[in-house]
């Protein structure tokens, strides 16, 4: 038995770890999830295959990524971190080199296939929980740090990704981005993960008394009310996410005077998150998701009533910082409620839904408008679902 104090690191220190960490976040997020839509035209021109065809295959990429989060969580849990993360770099490396290659839809949904277990395997959670595991007195500022330097990979991803289709061609733009991946990320991930995590050795009993199993998660309702509160949420989200320039166009406003709304989301997103790195030690974790989680509704209804410039602003504005903080809240609610010895388990499993709620939101939500009247209503029934989620997350008092 060792003292908290005894255990550090074989490897990298805090800070060299928190720094290799938001690197690949930045690359993995601006390539595996960003960068997607940039290459729809160029594919279509070559192929002429469908828009719906096409986002089958990023579909299906995320209905992956939610079906693999527990096995991934729990390999983590088993001490595996290092080799998920860099695992998963290498995966998504693949992954972009065989899509670059694709000449048929059975190649593209193959290589996205791939690319969602590398997201399941790399994007946020799973370093969020290594995190927890080897550094359990500073996780909190870990997680924000990565969630901050993450929120700039779409300003990264699209000029990156539309000088590379300019200069290369779309196979060549992925053909890099794949270089990127296997020569950069992935030997910084194993080079910043070597070594024995720091995490507190405790007796069976001490354990059993102090953090809960998945087992015993499933058994609370905590848990079940926090599935609810981050599934509505990520649905309302996704939903909005995808189907915004058309709700924009259905308002009557083209798309420059769009764009001038939706580009205030980026930097209310990391806004938050920077205030958040100054001041969130100050601010309970219940506390803040309330505010976080009451900011959609919130935001949606603004947008489906509002009619002038300064209403949409704060729109996006609270838009922006809600969507930038709720990754924060989510990533620091599971080892205070539930503890750290089987937060990739647990964290995991209440993922699954969530994610695969996410793929199917902006289908759902075409489905929806084929019963409503238009786009006001939509976003009126999915600022509803986000006020559903506010108070699931209200009721979610954490476990004795």
């Amino acid at each position: 038995m060792t003292s908290p104090a005894a255990e550090a690191p074989q490897g990298a220190g805090f800070r060299a770890t928190v720094a290799a960490l938001a690197a690949g976040q930045l690359v993995c997020w601006a390539a595996l999830y960003y960068a997607f839509t940039s290459f729809v035209l160029p594919m279509q021109r070559a192929f002429g295959w469908s828009k719906p065809a096409l986002m089958g295959a990023f579909t299906l990429g995320l209905a992956v990524w939610g079906g693999a989060s527990y096995a991934v969580g729990a390999a983590i849990d088993r001490g595996r971190g290092r080799a998920v993360l860099t695992l998963g770099s290498a995966l998504a490396g693949i992954g972009l080199l065989l899509w670059s290659f694709a000449d048929s839809l059975a190649l593209l949904y193959a290589a996205w296939a791939l690319l969602g277990a590398a997201m399941a395997m790399t994007l946020y959670e799973p370093a969020f929980n290594v995190l927890t595991r080897r550094f359990p007195e500073h996780y909190r500022q870990g997680i924000t740090t990565l969630t901050l330097v993450g929120g700039f990979a779409s300003t990264l991803s699209f000029p990156a990704v539309a000088w590379l289709l300019d200069v290369l061609g779309w196979r060549g733009a992925l053909q890099v981005a794949a270089a990127v991946l296997l020569l950069g990320v992935t030997p910084l991930h194993a080079w910043a993960l070597r070594g024995t995590p720091t995490q507190l050795v405790r007796s069976a009993h001490e354990d059993g008394a102090d953090d809960a199993t998945l087992h015993e998660a499933l058994r609370g309702s905590a848990f079940w009310l926090l599935v609810l509160t981050f599934t509505l949420y990520s649905f309302a989200a996704a939903a909005l996410w995808a189907h915004i320039m058309p709700a924009f166009a259905a308002r009557g406003m083209g798309e420059p005077a769009a764009l001038a709304v939706v580009v205030w989301f980026g930097p209310a997103q990391v806004a938050g998150r920077f205030a958040y790195l100054l001041f969130g030690r100050w601010v309970g974790s219940r506390t803040l998701g309330l505010a976080v989680l009451a900011g959609l509704p919130l935001s949606l209804t603004i947008f489906a009533l509002a009619q002038g410039t300064l209403a949409l602003l704060l729109f996006a504005l609270l838009f922006g910082l809600a969507n930038g903080l709720v990754t924060i809240v989510r990533g620091s609610l599971v080892p205070e409620y539930f503890g750290r010895a089987h937060v990739g388990r647990i964290s995991g499993a209440m993922n699954v839904v969530a994610l695969l709620a996410r793929a199917a939101a902006p289908l759902a939500t075409a489905w929806l408008l084929l019963a409503l009247p238009g786009y006001r209503e939509v976003l009126l029934v999915l600022a509803g679902l986000g006020g559903i989620a506010v108070i699931a997350f209200a009721l979610a008092r954490p476990p004795r």
